[in-house]
């Protein structure tokens, strides 16, 4: 089955930048997204239409396909420690630490640039932002996404989404 809109598709991906690698999902459950309903940077998705089940593509994207530039004005804020959740671990914020916060945005990663006793001073810009990336990405499913998950606008794990 060839990849088009409402497709639902798996794939694993490699990311760089300027051929140093950034981050994988190979030791991972792949990532999953459904084909034309936003789930993926635009052109990405549209170097993923067409494309097979053990298809590999590579696309680069600027940082205006991707995360956006870097703005410096306006973007560092103070932000209480108890609001920021650092993946996977209970150890102290350090400097530099990439940490979630949640805001009326939903989730969003910050860079930790300060840190004192009950407030980090955060950097709001995407840890990515200004970068040119790389992904390598090969596809490992594709399928039709199902009624619920088109009604949805995105994939949906075993036992569903709890919409």
């Amino acid at each position: 089955m060839l990849i088009t809109k409402n497709s639902a598709v798996e794939f694993h991906y490699t990311l760089s930048e300027a051929g140093v690698e950034l981050e994988s999902s190979a030791n991972e459950k792949p990532m999953s997204y459904l084909h034309g309903h936003g789930g993926v940077f635009p052109t990405m998705e549209a170097a993923l239409e067409g494309k097979k089940v053990d298809d590999n593509v590579e696309v680069t994207l600027t940082p205006e396909q991707s995360y956006g530039e870097r703005r410096e004005e306006g973007h560092i804020q103070r932000i209480a420690i108890k609001h920021l959740q650092k993946k996977g671990t209970k150890e102290k914020l350090k400097v530099g630490a990439v940490v979630s916060v949640e805001s009326n945005q939903g989730s969003q990663e910050v860079t930790v640039v300060k840190v004192g006793k009950f407030n980090a001073d955060c950097d709001l810009n995407h840890p990515l932002a200004g970068k040119t990336l790389t992904f390598a990405i090969q596809i490992v499913s594709v399928r039709e996404g199902s009624e619920e998950e088109l009604s949805h606008g995105h994939i949906h794990a075993e036992g569903g989404c709890g919409h």
